[in-house]
């Protein structure tokens, strides 16, 4: 497929006539909480000593980097200043937030470094949270590192000759959590399957997901192989690489959850399925007591400038709130000049779309479209008093991050909202650094109460 590469006036043209048709809603800073990108903590002390260090397969040739920090990080052309292997297991990339009620949050990491071929030294864990607003930190309660003692998954793990059989991100791919009275509910890519974890962190299911009657399969499913004759077919997927359950919503009675892929299933004829002329995303049903997919699922059409969803979470029984955005990084003032010849000094693809829509999913519209009320700019957050502690500029904050993949409703108001910084790959803040993990509070009122 051909791809043609615009200009940042070309796209910020057809940004301000293609968005024009939604509603959108303001958001105001309430509070602005940072993480420093550098934040590494030690492997569990029972654990094997190849996860004392993380990071030690991410050159380009995947060939092992022994030297604590050899490995320079790097966005594109740009240096990120921080270097792998790091000391430690990396606490970085939250991915997928829920707030549990009495202020704190149960979060969870990416998969490590960006694909299984290069995590399997990135242990996964999840973690119990809380903010200071006044001071602008994170505290970080506890954490909880995952493991498959009684080999619950269907596949040989990176750790399968180990003791405690630690979960790493060569294994599974977590994206999205929800805490239940058992323990957690997790979404994952690399199947995609949706995985469930006692409160210690133990493995007990992994469930298949099916749409249609029919397996969802992304290349990175442990049954899918290369042909040893290239002449051959390509093993058969139907969902794109990292286009598993990046959200994962829970009804307000706790029956059901809610799977919302990141990508669109592929037909039979090779082509996306859409909704409403739009690329389309399947939200897909399943039923907790029974541990089993519906059948029921909705479609959540991208609107023009987004291309991939970064959270999901239920804001009552029928509407929710979905991270929507592009593959942009920087602000556009600071574009290159010519995208297809980046340069350390610029950004080859600046932040143009990143926002929080406002769903309906009702009974009406299953397996049909999901209804879009609204959104709020993520690129331009109000902030009269001051309460951005980086970023932004006079009067407004921005998160012009790659990716940012969290977000719950906090009260009748308010909704927290954070990024993913892919440690150590993504600088969007600062040209030259690694992006901090920044959670935000933020006000919108309206968003939450439009209808």
């Amino acid at each position: 497929m051909r791809q043609f590469v615009l200009s940042t006036a070309a796209l910020a043209l057809l940004a301000t006539s293609a968005f024009a048709q939604e509603k959108q809603f303001p958001a105001k800073l309430v509070g602005h909480a940072i993480l420093p990108a550098a934040t590494t903590i030690p492997a569990p002390e029972d654990a094997p000593e190849y996860l004392r260090h993380a990071g030690k397969f991410t050159t380009a040739d995947r060939k092992r980097a022994d030297t604590l920090g050899s490995v320079p990080g790097k966005d594109g052309v740009r240096l990120t200043g921080l270097s792998l292997p790091f000391d430690g297991q990396a606490v970085q990339g939250f991915s997928g937030i829920k707030a549990v009620g009495d202020g704190t949050y149960w979060t969870l990491s990416d998969n490590g470094f960006g694909n299984k071929l290069n995590s399997s030294d990135a242990m996964l864990m999840l973690h119990h949270v809380a903010f200071d607003w006044d001071k602008g930190t994170m505290d970080r309660k506890q954490t909880i590192f995952l493991s498959d003692p009684d080999r619950k998954a269907p596949f040989p793990i990176a750790m399968e000759g180990s003791d405690q059989r630690y979960l790493t991100g060569a294994d599974f791919d977590v994206e999205s959590i929800q805490p239940v009275a058992d323990g957690f509910w997790v979404g994952e890519e690399f199947g995609p399957y949706l995985l469930h974890f006692d409160k210690t962190g133990k493995l007990t299911d992994v469930i298949e997901t099916t749409v249609d009657g029919k397996a969802v399969k992304s290349p990175d499913h442990p049954t899918l192989t290369l042909q040893a004759n290239p002449t051959l077919p390509m093993p058969a997927f139907n969902l794109q690489r990292s286009g598993g359950f990046e959200g994962l919503a829970q009804s307000k009675d706790g029956s059901k959850l809610y799977g919302l892929l990141e990508g669109a299933l592929f037909k039979e004829d090779g082509t996306m399925e859409q909704a409403d002329g739009k690329r389309a995303l399947r939200v897909i049903e399943f039923d907790v007591a029974s541990k089993a997919w519906t059948g029921r699922s909705w479609l959540y059409p991208l609107s023009d400038g987004g291309d991939a969803i970064g959270d999901f979470n239920m804001i009552d029984a029928d509407t929710a709130l979905v991270i929507e955005r592009d593959q942009g990084a920087g602000s556009k003032d600071k574009a290159c000049a010519n995208p297809k010849e980046p340069k350390p000094d610029c950004f080859a693809q600046p932040a143009l779309f990143k926002r929080i829509y406002k769903i309906e999913m009702t009974e009406a519209n299953v397996g049909k479209a999901v209804r879009k009320i609204g959104y709020i700019d993520l690129m331009n957050i109000a902030d009269p008093d001051k309460k951005k502690r980086q970023g932004g500029g006079e009067g407004f904050y921005d998160m012009p991050f790659n990716t940012i993949e969290n977000v719950d409703v906090v009260d009748a108001t308010h909704i927290i909202v954070g990024d993913d910084n892919n440690l150590p790959f993504s600088a969007g803040r600062s040209l030259d650094k690694a992006d901090d993990n920044e959670f935000v509070m933020l006000e919108v009122r309206e968003l939450l109460a439009a209808k």
